[in-house]
């Protein structure tokens, strides 16, 4: 029987490219989406994982589906680009509901299923700002520095368990989430927008290029197989030297 992974934020860029990846290495996978692409890799579902009753019926889906779960990959997110003084205080409760508390309740309601597995395995698509901080992204980066913190807990409850929880922390990704913080960027530093990607987003990288999601998709994969087997509770980070700085 196939392993079966649960991949969120599965119908556009990264969540994409992780399902297509796992599909054409033999998983059963259930692509989570809010408006789900019934023509996208994966058994399409739709569920709202700011709320708790998304996140489990999610995790119920794949139970019902595949009859196993052996992968969660939380990868849900949005961005929301602005000053402290002005950052919208229901923006921060979705960021963090989607970024952090999403991939608690996957873990918990999942948690049976992954130590049945006897090779449970958890990887958070977490950023480069779960490890530095940007101007104007207060929500996100704070998000995804928690999130990191949530995958050390999973990591050190579940290794008696037979369960892996680790991270992929990439720089910016050729994605439609990014393509549309550039008019944001643009107006909270005041650049004008054909200058962002040079002089903000790849400002901080050695490598002066974006990374493409399939590249992302790929370390996904290899922490989900065997060479992943001694990573848990950090993150694995493909940012361009970034964090060299």
């Amino acid at each position: 029987m196939p392993e079966a992974a649960l991949v969120t934020g599965a119908a556009s860029g990264i969540g994409r490219a992780v399902a297509e990846r796992l599909v054409a290495d033999g998983w059963d996978v259930l692509a989570v989406d809010v408006a789900p692409d019934a023509d996208g890799p994966g058994e399409a579902f739709s569920a709202d994982l700011s709320t708790r009753a998304g996140n489990r019926a999610a995790v119920d889906a794949a139970l019902e589906r595949f009859g196993r779960l052996d992968a969660l990959v939380p990868n849900a997110g949005f961005q929301h680009v602005s000053p402290l003084e002005s950052f919208d205080e229901d923006q921060w409760d979705a960021l963090v509901a989607l970024l952090l508390t999403s991939p608690f309740l996957l873990a918990r309601y999942a948690w049976p299923a992954l130590r049945e597995s006897g090779n449970g395995r958890i990887v958070v698509v977490a950023s480069v700002h779960g490890l530095v901080a940007s101007p104007f992204k207060a929500g996100y980066v704070s998000a995804k520095h928690g999130v990191l913190g949530l995958v050390k807990a999973l990591a050190l409850e579940g290794a008696d368990a037979g369960i892996r929880a680790s991270a992929v922390c990439p720089g910016y990704v050729r994605t439609t989430l990014v393509e549309q913080q550039i008019a944001d960027q643009a107006r909270a530093h005041g650049l004008p927008e054909d200058r962002v990607v040079e002089d903000v987003l790849l400002a901080p990288q050695a490598i002066k290029r974006m990374l493409e999601p399939s590249e992302v998709a790929d370390t996904v994969a290899y922490l989900l197989g065997p060479g992943g087997a001694l990573f848990t509770g950090a993150p694995l980070v493909v940012d361009g030297g970034w964090t060299a700085r």
